[in-house]
C-alpha cells in the first residue's frame, strides 16, 4: 500500500476522476476526505470505500469560500490528526464558446474555481504539513494543445500550472512537494456523454466517435479515469519523493512534450 497511513484531500469529487481516484486512494491505505459541492456523489463514494475496509469521510464544500475551506481542513485534522495529500481537481468550465465572446463572468468564475480555490486549498493545508507533504494539482491537455471552446478553461488551468511550479519553489524548504498532472481525454461519465450527443450529431455510432479520438495516441485508447488516477496516487506517495515542480502527462501517448 503505497498510501499506508498517508491522510489525503482529494477537492472537487465528481463523477468521474475524483470519485476513482478517492476510491483508489483508499485501496492504497489513504485515509481521504472527500470535498465537493454537491454531496450526491462523495456520499456514495465514501460508503463505498468503507464498504471495503477503507476509511473516508465526505464535506461539502465550495472551494471560493473561505469558511468551506477551513472547514474541510479541520475535519481532516479533527478526525485523523494531519494532513499529507491534497489534490486540487475542482471543475469550473466558462461554457464552450470563443474566449473573447465568454462573458467576464463566466471567466472569473472558472479563474475563481480553478486558480484561486486551488490556491486557498493549499494555503489552508499548508501549516498542517509539518512532517512535509504532497500537492498534486489536475491540470487539461488544452493548455498545451488548443481546442475551440476551451479557452477559458485552459487558462485558468495555465495560471493554476505557473503557480504549481512557484509552490514548488517556495515550499521545498518545508517538505512539501508540488507537482502537476495533465490530464487528456478521460473515458469517464463526460467523454461518455460527449460520445452519445456526437454521435446523434453526426449521426454515427459511438464507437464510430470513440475510435476516431482513441486513434490520436499510441496506445490507441481512451485512458479511463481510474488507470489516470494512478499517475496522481504516485506523485502524492514516497515513490514520487524526489518529484517536485514537475508537468506529467496523462494522454496515452496524445500529446508527447520535447
Amino acid at each position: 500500500m503505497i498510501l499506508k497511513d498517508e491522510v489525503v484531500i482529494v477537492s472537487g469529487v465528481g463523477a468521474g476522476l475524483g470519485a476513482k481516484l478517492s476510491a483508489r486512494a483508499a485501496a492504497e491505505g489513504a485515509k481521504v476526505v472527500l470535498a465537493a459541492r454537491s454531496d450526491g456523489v462523495t456520499g456514495q463514494v465514501v460508503k463505498e470505500i468503507i464498504a471495503a475496509g477503507g476509511d473516508a469521510v465526505a464535506v461539502q464544500c465550495d472551494v471560493r469560500k473561505e469558511e468551506d475551506v477551513e472547514r474541510v481542513v479541520a475535519t481532516a485534522v479533527e478526525r485523523y490528526g494531519k494532513v499529507t495529500g491534497l489534490v486540487n481537481s475542482a471543475y469550473g468550465h466558462p461554457g464552450f464558446t470563443d474566449l473573447l465572446d465568454t462573458p467576464d463572468k463566466a471567466l472569473r468564475r472558472a479563474m475563481d474555481i480553478i486558480l484561486y480555490g486551488s490556491l486557498g486549498m493549499s494555503r489552508a493545508v499548508v501549516p498542517h504539513m509539518t512532517e512535509g507533504g504532497s500537492i498534486v494539482n489536475v491540470g487539461t491537455m488544452s493548455t498545451r494543445v488548443p481546442m475551440r471552446g476551451e479557452g477559458g478553461y485552459a487558462m485558468a488551468k495555465a495560471a493554476m500550472g505557473c503557480a504549481s511550479q512557484y509552490m514548488a519553489l517556495e515550499l521545498g524548504e518545508k517538505g512539501i512537494r508540488v507537482n502537476q498532472t495533465i490530464m487528456g481525454w478521460l473515458d469517464g461519465p463526460g467523454v461518455r456523454f460527449y460520445l452519445t450527443m456526437t454521435a446523434e450529431e453526426k449521426g454515427i455510432t459511438e464507437q464510430e466517435v470513440y475510435d476516431d479520438i482513441a486513434s490520436r495516441n499510441p496506445l490507441g485508447r481512451i485512458p479511463t479515469d481510474e488507470a489516470c488516477a494512478g499517475a496522481i496516487l504516485y506523485l502524492l506517495s514516497d515513490l514520487a519523493s524526489e518529484v517536485t515542480g514537475a508537468v506529467l502527462d496523462v494522454n496515452g501517448g496524445e500529446h508527447m512534450p520535447a
